[in-house]
């Protein structure tokens, strides 16, 4: 017996021996399946993720001459963070593609067929996605939170650290895009010698600086290093002139470099505690209370998009379907409701910060998707796709298969 008939013949082995109520073997096998298709989407889309922000993170701890610990750590707090964000995609990914395969091993239609009922299908699926609800709850409500308030702690003390790092004999340092920093070596009394400091931030005029020595002076008004006995070169980048001035004492500021006196949270960094009791004489807040609105009840609405979006996915996918072509406008019809869906949040989300009458709309949006698919997954609401839509996607997708199939065979099969 071959594999695929032994698929096929799992659900009815399962429904003789499992009529009874409960989790039983029709349930963990979906739930199974489920389960290690949102690991799997969970971990490739998180790692995605992630490498894209350790390299934008890369620069800022390499240049500063951190540890690579430090840096590892700064980019691990980020995964917090994309969890939540990714979790509800990668359930709503989990889901079609396990009715997907049930429906195209005809798994659903021996279920069917044995009076299986949608909401028993759905029931291992509903327990994944509260799982989930939860763990979304836990990291937007908590975790999240506390990861990016470490992160930002860590990223007010690497800033600090630059002037050290600036101050390193034989080394050039970029404390920031386009600020590049030389020392030759150090002398008693905290003296600097043999300086070359190239600042590039201005694109139209880039400006070289070369100093015998230098001192870094703490001062009221900010930290700044003094140069002397130098000269700085202005070079006009478009019309390629360039320039000397000879001085004898210039102060460089570094104020910016260093600023370590206070960390400032952003909304995104403050625990939800001071979200919903923020201090109102609190600067930030007085700045951008739209943006405490806003993150505050995010993350109250996080935990209901993983349900919202495998509602889309059962709605679409969780009822037999005899025909390649349906299965095809089933899913694309999940994907786009799932955009639709998760689009509107974003935008509602925008809406907040300027426009306090939106704030139902916050929570509205993944309930009303709730209610709606929720309805058409058990069955109660009936929404048909007109014949003409799915039979021109399904001709559509016919002729890409055949276009791919057909390249694919002019290219020798390679």
């Amino acid at each position: 017996m071959s594999e695929q008939d032994r698929a096929r013949r799992a659900p009815q082995c399962m429904l003789a021996g499992d009529i009874g109520p409960g989790m039983g073997s029709l349930e963990r096998y979906i739930f199974r399946q489920a389960a290690v298709a949102f690991a799997g989407g969970l971990f490739v889309l998180t790692l995605i993720v992630w490498i894209t922000q350790v390299l934008q993170r890369l620069d800022l701890v390499t240049n500063s001459g951190q540890t690579i610990l430090l840096f590892f750590l700064m980019t691990s707090l980020g995964i917090p963070v994309l969890l939540a964000l990714i979790a509800p995609i990668a359930m709503f990914m989990a889901c079609v593609q396990t009715l997907n395969k049930l429906n195209g091993d005809s798994e659903l239609i021996v279920m069917s067929a044995a009076g299986v009922p949608p909401s028993r299908i759905m029931r291992p699926l509903m327990m994944l996605t509260v799982i989930v609800m939860v763990a979304v709850g836990a990291l937007s409500l908590h975790l999240t939170p506390s990861s990016i308030r470490y992160f930002r702690l860590l990223l007010t003390q690497v800033q600090a650290n630059m002037l050290t790092a600036i101050v390193r004999p034989g080394q050039f340092t970029q404390a920031e895009r386009g600020l590049t920093f030389h020392i030759r070596d150090r002398a008693p009394g905290g003296v600097l010698l043999g300086i070359v400091v190239s600042d590039t931030r201005d694109a139209a005029v880039h400006m070289t600086y070369v100093a015998e020595r230098g001192l870094i002076s703490e001062q009221p008004q900010g930290t700044f290093f003094v140069l002397e006995n130098g000269n700085l070169q202005r070079r006009d980048t478009k019309t390629g002139q360039a320039s000397i001035v000879v001085f004898e004492r210039y102060a460089f500021d570094l104020s910016k470099l260093t600023q370590t006196a206070e960390t400032i949270y952003r909304p995104s960094e403050r625990y939800t505690s001071e979200l919903m009791n923020p201090n109102p004489a609190d600067p930030m807040f007085e700045r951008w209370q739209g943006r405490f609105r806003q993150e505050l009840h995010d993350r109250f609405a996080a935990p209901l998009y993983p349900l919202a979006l495998m509602c889309i996915a059962f709605a679409m996918l969780g009822h037999a379907r005899t025909t390649r072509q349906s299965r095809g406008t089933a899913v694309a019809g999940a994907i786009t409701a799932m955009v639709v869906v998760r689009g509107l949040g974003f935008a509602v989300s925008g809406m907040v910060a300027t426009r306090p009458w939106a704030i139902p709309l916050v929570y509205g949006v993944p309930l009303i998707a709730i209610v709606l698919f929720g309805a058409m997954a058990l069955g109660w609401v009936r929404l048909r796709v007109p014949q003409s839509i799915s039979r021109a996607f399904g001709e559509f997708t016919d002729r890409m298969a055949e276009r791919f199939a057909a390249r694919f065979a002019a290219n020798g099969g390679s």
